[in-house]
């Protein structure tokens, strides 16, 4: 049975959370969330002006690198991340929830939908 989404924290950050910084309290979560030591995390943050390079991602392709360029092992080329843009992170444990990329994006779409609800904003999905 797949753990239900009140079980999931939700934290949110004020002001700017360094890129670096979010994403070594990101890794040391997912190792306790895998060991049973903490619960899911839905985080939602902003960084200060970065870049994240993916895998793809080629020097050239940046044509004024004026913030910092920190790869990732994500896929795809650079991404902005600055204020203004609210970014969430989701921490949870796929052997409970299923290793189902489908499920896993059909989740997100809801818990984005319903967290729209309670802020007065209707969203719904198109098939």
């Amino acid at each position: 049975m797949t753990p239900p989404l009140s079980d999931i924290e939700w934290r949110t950050n004020a002001g700017l959370t360094p890129y670096a910084d979010a994403l070594a309290k990101m890794e040391a979560r997912a190792v306790a969330v895998g060991t049973g030591e903490a619960r899911e995390l839905l985080w939602m943050l902003e960084h200060p002006p970065v870049y994240t390079a993916g895998t793809s991602a080629e020097p050239g392709d940046l044509i004024d690198a004026r913030f910092p360029v920190i790869p990732t092992g994500r896929g795809g080329k650079y991404t902005y991340h600055g204020p203004g843009q609210r970014i969430g992170y989701v921490v949870l444990d796929l052997t409970k929830r299923g290793r189902d990329v489908r499920c896993y994006v059909h989740a997100l779409e809801s818990w984005v939908i319903a967290a729209l609800g309670e802020l007065g904003v209707e969203a719904f999905a198109v098939d």
